[in-house]
């Protein structure tokens, strides 16, 4: 895989995070009765439905919603192979953390994605 295949724009990346956390808003303001009954102690139930989402799907599919939607995948660094649910988990954790999303490396990568040993890639 070489290095233009994995350039992803930081607003690509953006907008398919904001996706994932629209689906899980509003997945939570349905239970709830509806976005006028969310109240703040709601966040952390988000939160949480975010990170089994993400984890999930990454972990099953190799994207999140978002990411499927915008094309993306994440894949191995060294290889380009699927990753490991324990990968997964790893790489969503430390997402949440957000500081670790926002801090890249000469590769483009984040925090995150260092500590995993992942990538985000576009479809081919």
């Amino acid at each position: 895989m070489n290095s233009r295949d994995r350039d992803v724009s930081l607003g690509r990346r953006l907008v398919a995070i904001t996706v994932d956390w629209l689906a899980c808003y509003a997945i939570i303001a349905a239970l709830s009765g509806g976005i006028g009954q969310m109240t703040p102690d709601r966040s952390p139930i988000i939160l949480a439905l975010f990170f089994g989402e993400v984890t999930i799907l990454t972990a099953l599919t190799g994207a999140s919603l978002g990411q499927k939607i915008f094309g993306l995948r994440v894949v191995r660094f060294c290889d380009g192979g699927t990753i490991t649910p324990l990968q997964a988990l790893i790489r969503t954790f430390f997402l949440i953390l957000v500081v670790t999303a926002v801090t890249y490396d000469e590769n483009g990568r984040g925090i995150h994605e260092r500590i995993s040993k992942t990538v985000l890639t576009r479809n081919s």
